[in-house]
């Protein structure tokens, strides 16, 4: 975790004041002083302020179910961010893990952990993310055997990983991919020349979405666990 957070996450300082703060030398890390807001502070580090041991609040974590036309951001920009959605003390200090864009809806999770989130969203982590798709032509008889040899994208040199199609009727299907490329679902689609029409996340992991649209709950100690693939 970043220094400046690392003391947002102890204290009831906002953002500026921990910068702050560590420019006017106030913040140590294992008895060193620390000037830099991004130095990483690890979880076997003593940080100290003024003198003063700083010890974290807890972290949170939580599933939403994401509406279209809302973005995964922490504000505000041409669609609302989904963070306005949870009522909850310092929202500021959460961010998202595994981003959905502005049209699509379902699972997405929130977190303040950073060491959490990068490990989930890690591409050497192979974490499951299953999409229902409803497409804008019938799927064609290939195309489970080409998403399992991987496809070529457009401006880009790899083929993607093998991901798993389920094909439910002709025109929807869900996807399963253990990677997540830029519009990747949208991508594929394209390069078997189909287009993706509507596109919910339905499951991360062992975690299905289980609340209402707009709605959101935290997540039990067991389902931080289960998603915690490279701590375990």
């Amino acid at each position: 975790m970043r220094l400046d957070k690392y003391i947002c996450k102890s204290t009831e300082f906002s953002l500026t004041d921990a910068l702050a703060l560590i420019e006017n030398k106030r913040a140590a890390v294992n008895g060193i002083v620390a000037i830099e807001a991004s130095y990483q502070v690890h979880k076997n580090n003593s940080v100290t302020l003024d003198g003063e041991t700083l010890t974290p609040r807890k972290s949170r974590y939580f599933v939403l179910h994401k509406p279209t036309d809302m973005i995964c951001s922490n504000v505000d920009e041409k669609y609302p961010s989904v963070l306005n959605l949870l009522d909850i003390d310092r929202v500021s200090e959460l961010h998202i893990a595994g981003r959905l864009d502005a049209d699509t809806t379902g699972l997405v999770l929130v977190t303040d952990d950073g060491h959490w989130s990068f490990n989930l969203t890690s591409p050497k982590n192979n974490c499951e993310k299953v999409y229902k798709v409803l497409l804008s032509r019938p799927i064609s008889a290939d195309a489970t055997q080409r998403f399992l040899e991987g496809v070529l994208l457009q401006g880009e040199a790899k083929l993607t990983l093998p991901a798993k199609l389920d094909i439910i009727d002709s025109y929807n299907v869900l996807l399963t991919l253990t990677e997540g490329r830029f519009h990747q679902v949208k991508r594929m689609f394209t390069a078997i020349g189909n287009r993706v029409k509507s596109l919910h996340r339905q499951q991360i992991g062992d975690l299905e979405l289980d609340v209402e649209v707009g709605h959101w709950r935290s997540l039990t100690h067991g389902e931080v666990e289960a998603l915690s693939i490279n701590d375990q």
